[in-house]
């Protein structure tokens, strides 16, 4: 399944691959709780809340940085697999449909989560 930016109303839309929360709901976050904090609404603003607002933000430069390339890339996992996303592929493999095909799925799904990962929390490290 293709992702198609437009179908959102936004050019810059979310890239399904990275899942959610979405950018569109990480700057909405963000947004609100600056909103709030600029109108004394909740809890006081905090070194907690700020770093919390700068690592949503910094997830959304590195998904801007990186988001096209890896939906591309997801779409070519997904159309090489013949499934049209990744509950269908899974409901395949629950029904052992995709038994012959496991270890090529594992890498090459090994390749969506590393970019996942590399968006969502860079600094972690996978054993080879």
């Amino acid at each position: 399944m293709t992702h198609d930016p437009s179908a959102s109303g936004n050019p810059s839309a979310d890239h399904p691959v990275y899942g959610r929360p979405t950018l569109s709901e990480l700057v909405a976050a963000v947004r609100e709780s600056l909103q709030d904090a600029a109108a004394g609404k909740g809890l006081p603003p905090s070194g907690y809340t700020a770093r919390v607002a700068a690592n949503a933000l910094a997830i959304v430069e590195r998904e801007l940085a990186r988001g096209t390339a890896d939906q591309s890339a997801y779409d070519s996992v997904l159309a090489r697999l013949g499934a049209a996303d990744e509950a269908a592929l899974a409901a395949q493999i629950r029904a052992g449909h995709r038994d012959h095909q496991l270890a090529e799925i594992a890498g090459l799904l090994r390749g969506v989560v590393a970019a996942r990962l590399a968006v969502a929390h860079p600094g972690y490290v996978t054993r080879p």
